[in-house]
């Protein structure tokens, strides 16, 4: 069996896999402490807070979840009263996603807590790890974009 060096990027991808994991992990359990036992759920709202009435579609892509699992999200949301859907003004084929004031709340105060929770993980960094690491992961996600078939 091979050995993996140190800094091959065999070994960089086993690190990098595992803390991502652990980050996952911990933002799962952060996001669930606010009362949400979707992550997608959280995804949708804290998109509809950040952007604003979308459609469907549109969420789906900033959230990573296919046409299938967005209509069930939206209408999961709509059943507790936290989103709404409505036809666009502008073009009556284009039914927009909206928070409703329930939902505005929920996320407002979730986000908050989320964040806090995220900077707690992040604590470890100083202000110049942070730009670095920001840099770094920037470039690796670019990079594999860029060598991906797809």
């Amino acid at each position: 069996m091979p050995k993996i060096y140190q800094h091959s990027g065999s070994h960089l991808f086993l690190l990098f896999w595992k803390a991502s994991h652990a980050v996952m992990r911990y933002d799962h359990e952060s996001i669930a402490t606010q009362g949400f036992a979707s992550l997608s759920d959280y995804a949708v709202l804290e998109v509809l807070l950040h952007k604003g009435a979308l459609p469907v579609n549109t969420i789906g892509e900033k959230v990573l979840l296919t046409s299938g699992s967005m209509t069930t999200a939206v209408q999961r949301l709509e059943k507790k009263g936290l989103v709404m859907r409505e036809r666009s003004e502008g073009d009556a084929r284009v039914v927009l996603v909206h928070l409703t004031d329930k939902g505005l709340s929920m996320i407002q105060e979730a986000f908050a807590a989320h964040a806090e929770n995220l900077d707690e993980l992040f604590i470890e960094f100083s202000e110049d790890e942070r730009i670095q690491f920001a840099g770094l992961v920037r470039k690796l996600g670019q990079r594999s974009q860029k060598l991906s078939k797809k």
